[in-house]
């Protein structure tokens, strides 16, 4: 055996002071092992396991073997390897040892870099290709295209010179109960190309420090014009500001090099935060000129040889139904009685594929948005404006291209005919949900509406129906949550004056209904259509919730009295019934939100693998192709059909649906992060001038450093740390599901309600910050303006930190808990009536035109 390998007891001794396993990388890292003798390094840990000294784990990780003391030293585990560079900068410039080497790389390139050095340790399993996705913390996961729902794990000694978002490929290296466990051996594609954050100076060094923790930097700065500060568009210290990438890093070492692009202004206000954001993640606003000049191109009416072909539909009133707010009108519905006691219904949809054609530029920046991103204040759409705004919007009185499914249906609600057809039609009316609402007499808060009024009789037909739908929906299996989400209600300068729940009133929510209900029956009517002339497509599928998540929420429920099979979430009937039965408990929001949390998301793919969710054998986005790219894919799909058009059903034909349908769940997610944040963001903004004034809400969700408190109005989070509970130690239970106080044995738990005094607004985290009111172990009944400020000024930057941290603690790989009863046993909680649940699912705008992502 070499001499530079570390002995066996040395080993042991490490081993020893830790309590969960290690692998073999980082064992050699943290006793010092050289590179050239990790081989004999494995051989001996090999040596270790025969002798029974330790066992060997999936993923080549090894733990001490049970009931073996080893012979600790300190007690105290040793310190932790050196991993990616701190991102913390030193106050007297950079250092040195952080600047990447200049002759490892010296060309300038922002498309590729070398592949990462391989890992010793051999790779066990395939290769894939995706893209990573890297966590705070520094380690990743990377999703493949064909492995939806198996990510694999990277850590973050196997990240290489790899950044958040690229494409790269994969070895897998191992497995174990959480999942796949990989290493980066190429990387394909930079994704980031633009990072924003702080512009730093010290001297003649210049930096910027990424807001995105997961970017890795610092990013030094090596132009003359941007290390000069006051100069040009160099900035100055503390400056919001945007820089592109002119070098990757491509060992773990090294940090990127870059440019300033542009400064935004200071940290903080409200249009350079929502800036910041849409650059980290690369939204832009405008299209290229070529696309936006191939849209206007199009004119903007819709031209008579269009027209050739296509059926009339002019003859049918079809109104849009939309909120107030919407941005865009690409569904219009319309519903008639048969004779035999039956229905006819047309859905007809803005028939944008014929606008957007593959080769165009317009086309490839769909793709590459893959759906619209909605903001409080605009909407930035997928589609240039002249085709998202006016050609391709079902405005009123305007003969516009449609694709129309015609549904004819009996009075149990089962279809017994369908038609697609390539038509072209003219929008009676503008509605909203508020008017619909009004002249169906299903509320008295709306205002009226005269064209409503008009069509009210068709609009009782189609209210007919969809009740009809909905009630053989649910009956089926359907899940439908019903869950609040945010209303920003702005001022004239742009700034949030409320933030409130979206339609609260039930008649609106029925109208709402009304036309989730019918493009849930256009969807699914189409996928069936596609399925039984097997035209490839692109889907929309949903897989069953994952058992482990169900084994939590179980423990969950358990906490808060209510009974809980996981076996019942397997069958999507099973799981309605359940909701049913929750629909009247007194905590029935946050027993919604926490069975949402444990189900998989809905993504985009080629293979139909149903909805479980619908309890749908086939479903996919038809209704929406203005707003999401699958549904544009989709309509290609009919037309080719329509038209009697060959259809590609070659092998390479489906691996480019795959790929766009890759890109598109791809998109979704990172959209649906950014309007998450942005409304935290209005959120913080609001509240930061309420510092002192007392709210009441409840417990939503309990993590490391504390409780999450939905306020009932304004409609905000609030962090209020253990420290901030009351006079008292609190901890987290084994389970997670509780908050124990050491001393006096109080217990926060979800669902509590709990009067908050807010403490600290943190802008640059979105987080705000409160302390609890009243009750537990001693907590402050008066709460003074006096104690708010000493606290916000005690919580300083470790209060904003310790927030920041809590809000991205669980994007890591999940932590499964161990499978205890909780000690005491709620009182359990029994039914009072058999009311239904109100189900929220509009698919329409709860935001600014924004649809429900089923």
């Amino acid at each position: 055996m070499p001499r530079s390998l570390p002995p066996k007891n040395k080993v042991l001794d490490l081993l020893a002071t830790l309590r969960e396993s290690l692998e073999a990388d980082e064992i050699a890292k943290q006793l010092g092992v050289e590179e050239k003798s990790f081989p004999g390094f494995l051989r001996l840990l090999d040596d270790l396991a025969l002798n029974g000294d330790v066992t060997v784990q999936a993923g080549n990780r090894f733990q001490l073997s049970r009931g073996h003391t080893g012979r600790p030293t300190t007690g105290r585990p040793p310190p932790p390897a050196k991993g990616l560079p701190s991102r913390a900068v030193p106050p007297k410039g950079l250092p040195q040892n952080l600047r990447p080497n200049p002759n490892r790389h010296p060309e300038k390139s922002t498309e590729r870099s070398a592949p990462p050095k391989r890992s010793s340790r051999a790779a066990t399993g395939e290769l894939r290709e995706g893209v990573v996705t890297i966590a705070p913390r520094g380690f990743g996961f990377v999703s493949s295209q064909g492995s939806v729902g198996d990510d694999v794990f990277i850590g973050n000694d196997k990240l290489g010179g790899a950044m958040h978002g690229d494409r790269v490929k994969i070895a897998i290296i191992g497995r174990n109960d959480r999942g796949p466990e990989g290493e980066i051996v190429e990387i394909v594609a930079r994704n980031i190309k633009r990072v924003a954050g702080v512009l730093r100076r010290r001297g003649k060094s210049a930096w910027l420090e990424p807001d995105d923790n997961r970017v890795r930097g610092p990013i030094v700065l090596e132009e003359a014009i941007d290390t000069v500060a006051g100069e040009g568009n160099s900035g100055k210290d503390g400056d919001a500001a945007v820089i592109s990438i002119l070098r990757y890093p491509v060992y773990a070492e090294e940090t990127p090099i870059g440019k300033l692009e542009a400064v935004l202004g200071t940290p903080g206000e409200l249009k350079v935060e929502v800036a910041k954001v849409l650059v980290r993640e690369q939204i832009e606003e405008i299209h290229s000129e070529e696309a936006f000049r191939e849209a206007e191109a199009h004119g903007t009416e819709v031209r008579p040889e269009m027209l050739e072909g296509r059926e009339d539909l002019t003859h049918l009133p079809l109104p849009t139904i939309d909120p107030e707010d919407a941005r865009d009108h690409d569904d219009a519905v319309w519903v008639e009685r048969t004779p035999n006691g039956g229905y006819k219904a047309w859905i007809a949809i803005a028939d944008v594929s014929s606008y957007v054609q593959p080769g165009t530029q317009i086309d490839a920046e769909s793709l590459k948005r893959g759906c619209s991103v909605y903001l409080p204040d605009r909407a930035i759409p997928m589609l240039p404006r002249p085709l998202s705004s006016n050609l391709c919007s079902l405005l009123p009185d305007v003969v516009r291209l449609c694709l129309c499914a015609e549904v004819d249906i009996d009075a149990a609600g089962t279809t017994t005919k369908t038609r697609l057809i390539r038509g072209f039609m003219k929008s009676r009316a503008k509605l909203t949900y508020g008017g619909v609402a009004r002249a169906l007499g299903l509320s008295e808060l709306p205002p009226r509406d005269p064209k409503a009024d008009e069509l009210v009789d068709g609009l009782r037909v189609a209210h007919e129906l969809s009740r009809i739908l909905r009630a053989k929906r649910l009956k089926r299996g359907a899940v439908d949550f019903d869950l609040p989400e945010a209303k920003i209600v702005l001022g004239e300068n742009g700034q949030p004056t409320d933030i409130e729940r979206r339609a609260q009133d039930a008649g609106t929510k029925k109208a709402y209904q009304l036309i989730e209900e019918l493009m849930l029956l256009a969807n699914e009517t189409v996928a069936e259509w596609l399925v039984g002339k097997k035209v490839p497509t692109i889907f929309r599928v949903h897989a069953p919730p994952d058992e482990k998540k169900l084994a939590r929420f179980s423990l969950m429920c358990e906490a808060l009295g209510v009974e809980f099979d996981p076996e019942t979430a397997k069958d999507p009937k099973k799981l309605t019934t359940l909701l049913k039965q929750l629909a009247d408990h007194p905590k029935a929001n946050v027993l919604n939100m926490l069975l949402l949390r444990s189900m998989k998301q809905a993504t985009y793919d080629v293979v139909n693998i149903g909805h479980f969710g619908l309890a749908s054998k086939a479903y996919l986005h038809f209704t929406s192709p203005i707003r999401r790219y699958p549904d544009l894919v989709v309509h290609r799909s009919v037309h080719r059909v329509l038209k009697n058009e060959p259809i590609d059903r070659s092998e390479e034909g489906i691996t480019v649906l795959g790929e766009a349908a890759f890109a598109a769940s791809t998109a979704e997610r990172k959209v649906m992060e950014v309007e998450r944040e942005v409304t935290d963001l209005y959120r913080a903004v609001l509240m930061r001038d309420k510092i002192g004034e007392r709210f009441e809400g409840t417990v939503t969700a309990l993590v490391g450093s504390g409780v999450f408190v939905a306020l009932d109005a304004p409609f905000v989070d609030v962090l209020v740390k253990f420290d901030d509970l009351g006079g008292d130690r609190y901890e987290l239970d084994e389970d997670g599901l509780r908050a124990v106080a050491a001393r006096s044995g109080d217990v926060v738990q979800l669902g509590d309600r709990m009067m908050v005094q807010i403490i600290d607004v943190a802008i640059l985290r979105r987080s705000v910050l409160g302390r609890r009111i009243g009750g537990g172990g001693g907590g402050d009944a008066r709460g003074d303006d006096g104690g708010a400020r000493r606290g916000a000024m005690s919580s300083g930057k470790k209060k904003v930190s310790e927030a920041r941290s809590a809000k991205t603690s669980d994007r890591g790989r999940p932590q499964v808990s161990k499978n205890k009863k909780p000690g005491s046993r709620s009182q359990k909680w029994t039914k009072k009536s058999d009311g239904g649940a109100t189900g929220s699912g509009p698919r329409k705008a709860k935001g600014k035109g924004k649809k429900k992502r089923r």
